[in-house]
């Protein structure tokens, strides 16, 4: 069993518990969502920057600094959006990560995690989230095409997650209009920043394409934006930054913050 099928197995494990012992509530309605993909629509490249604690590539990646303050330093350092990391015993993260963000940030917010049943959308609601991670290679097609439809139903944006061409196909087979494409094997844990590149030509029409994974320098977004990427997921590389503010303006500063 790979690193991917252990964790999908542990998760759907853990979702089953919590339906028993944790019933859901109605998503608060004065609580409105905060547009996710029109955030990725401003002119040039937008950075959706990730909370992570840790990860199962990277291990322990920064204990000590506040949620709160990682968020405020990301939304001050010209973020456009947020991911939060909310699975558990790989990455160290939880809902109540996921409130907390909502809490601090004005900015519209992706739950990150492994999610495998419709149990999850609303959890992910009731956190807080306005946006969810679909991976393809966690699901079948059937699966993945039914979790698409009803986050849309919930008024969940879904960034549908593919590794190569097969995913990608099923991605657009299910009507995905945000595609992330993630430069790192979950099978593997190996990064080839060029994947983004060489599936970019496959993509559907009219749907925006997020990079994943792996990106640290400026001038690697910069290829990305002339290549066509609307937006690009970067954690790691903020969250070890001595600077968290300054590290995110290194990515963001004199890019346009407005629709063309």
């Amino acid at each position: 069993m790979n690193k991917l099928d252990e964790i999908v197995a542990r998760t759907r494990a853990e979702v089953a518990r919590r339906r028993t012992q944790v019933p859901l509530r109605e998503p608060a309605a004065a609580d409105p969502r905060r547009p996710f993909i029109d955030a990725l629509r401003r002119q040039g490249l937008s950075l959706i920057a990730e909370h992570k604690r840790r990860s199962p590539s990277a291990g322990l990646i920064r204990p000590e600094v506040a949620l709160s303050d990682v968020i405020s330093a990301y939304e001050r350092g010209g973020a456009a959006a947020l991911s939060i990391l909310t699975e558990g015993p790989s990455f160290g993260g939880s809902l109540e990560d996921l409130g907390s963000a909502r809490e601090a940030s004005t900015l519209p917010i992706l739950r990150k995690d492994f999610i495998v049943d419709p149990y999850q959308l609303v959890e992910s609601l009731n956190w807080g989230a306005d946006a969810i991670l679909l991976i393809v290679a966690a699901l079948t097609p059937r699966q993945m095409a039914e979790l698409h439809r009803q986050a849309g139903e919930l008024g969940l944006a879904a960034l549908v997650e593919v590794h190569d061409e097969r995913e990608l196909d099923a991605a657009a087979e299910a009507g995905a209009q945000l595609i992330g494409i993630n430069n790192r094997d979950l099978t593997t844990l190996e990064v080839d920043t060029r994947r983004t590149f060489e599936l970019l030509p496959r993509l559907p029409p009219g749907a925006m394409v997020v990079a994943e994974s792996g990106l640290r320098e400026r001038a690697e977004l910069d290829e990305l934006e002339r290549a066509g990427v609307d937006a690009v997921l970067i954690g790691e590389a903020l969250m070890r930054s001595d600077d968290v503010e300054a590290a995110c303006l290194a990515l963001t500063a004199n890019r346009p913050t407005m629709s063309a």
